[in-house]
């Protein structure tokens, strides 16, 4: 069974490859977005001003962001390791955003600093959740952007530096150890019950912990040379000609599934074109980041139809609702990869899909997951509308 699961992995490997002979330009055509009234940057502005106000307002005493307050629908989550996972990925969230997006005054850095705390409390003791569900990826990849952005925005002393880079040490280590057999992530473990996860991962989970380690890397911090190299040949599985990714890093075994299939994959290639291009792939050029992110503007009703829908891919294409803010969160990173002059033109058109979407109470939601989906919805668009303000304006 082993001998046959490896083969069956390694023609996947070589058709992969295969496929990445395609043409480039075939991936460089696609729909043109409809022209748009850009957004005034000061409206920009305004709903980045609510939105960290919203955050400022709705963090918990202890410092965390989120709860596990039930929704009338739920997902699948273990106690207590799937709430401590959404809870750290939700809190890592809201930090970078305000990090990111917030004013330097008195409140801010008492909230950050709370923050900080509380994430110094869960990280030694967050962990892959049960044999089902690996949600403690999410946390550890976030959890380590968060923590390199406090590094820089909070004051420090060798104290705090010395666990900061304790505990980023430790995200490295514990995703290397959940590291797939296909060499990505994935936070289901679907066919297997063994120690490290099965061949299974997704190519979007692997693109989101690849951005984190090459943010770690960049920091100074040590990333094993496997985990960048193996997650970059799984995203590679997933890919298809046209730059778009299938859900798992084994299309081949169901490419019929729709959620493969392009229009499902708005969000995806936003996330994995960044990582791929991050890590030096010399296929993904910005030409293809620049197709796809036109792609998502243009197409976005795959993924708006999706937006606070009350199940997991219930939508068309298998699309859920939870993928909505992630996708323009990292078409905001795919936009800062671009030169500053090519900018403003993708800038414009992420606001103009964003703002209109924020809610009355300064905040922004896709999914109704718990209590988490404000904080993280609000943090990701926080981040998404702070690479849209123009450098200079």
């Amino acid at each position: 069974m082993l001998r046959r699961t490896i083969a069956i992995y390694l023609a996947g490997c070589l058709l992969a490859v295969g496929c990445q002979q395609a043409q480039p330009d075939f991936a460089e055509r696609g729909p043109t977005p409809l022209a748009i009234t850009p957004p005034a940057q000061e409206d920009i502005q305004t709903a980045i001003d609510r939105g960290v106000a919203f955050l400022l307002e709705v963090q918990n005493p202890n410092g965390s962001w989120g709860s596990a307050h039930s929704k009338p629908v739920t997902v699948l989550m273990p106690i207590p390791g799937g709430y401590w996972a959404m809870n750290t990925g939700a809190t890592s969230l809201a930090i970078m955003a305000l990090c990111e997006t917030a004013p330097d005054t008195p409140e801010v850095t008492a909230a950050l600093q709370r923050g900080q705390a509380w994430m110094f409390e869960m990280l030694p003791k967050m962990r892959r959740d049960d044999i089902a569900t690996i949600y403690s990826i999410w946390a550890h990849a976030y959890s380590i952007q968060a923590l390199l952005r406090l590094q820089d925005r909070l004051p420090g002393d060798a104290e705090r530096d010395e666990k900061i880079d304790k505990f980023v040490d430790l995200q490295i280590r514990l995703l290397g150890q959940y590291q797939a057999l296909s060499g990505g992530w994935a936070y289901y473990e679907r066919y297997t019950t063994t120690r490290r996860p099965n061949l299974i991962s997704n190519s979007f989970s692997t693109a989101t912990v690849l951005i984190a380690l090459h943010e770690a890397e960049q920091a100074g911090y040590h990333v094993p040379k496997r985990l960048p190299l193996l997650g970059v040949k799984a995203i590679l599985w997933s890919r298809h000609p046209d730059f778009s990714y299938g859900y798992y890093s084994l299309p081949i075994a169901r490419p019929e599934m729709s959620l493969h299939k392009k229009p499902a994959s708005l969000a995806r290639s936003q996330t994995c074109n960044a990582a791929m291009y991050l890590w030096g792939d010399q296929r993904t050029t910005l030409p293809i980041i620049k197709t796809w992110l036109n792609r998502l503007y243009a197409r976005n009703g795959w993924l708006s139809r999706a937006r606070k829908t009350q199940r997991p891919h219930e939508s068309w294409f298998a699309v859920a609702g939870y993928f909505f803010y992630y996708g323009h969160y990292y078409a905001g990173v795919c936009i800062d990869l671009l030169p500053a002059d090519e900018r403003p033109y993708f800038q414009d058109h992420l606001a103009n899909i964003l703002l209109p979407l924020q809610e009355k109470d300064g905040s922004w939601w896709d999914f109704p997951l718990f209590r988490y989906h404000q904080e993280y919805g609000t943090a990701f668009a926080l981040m998404s509308l702070n690479r849209c303000l123009h450098a200079g304006d």
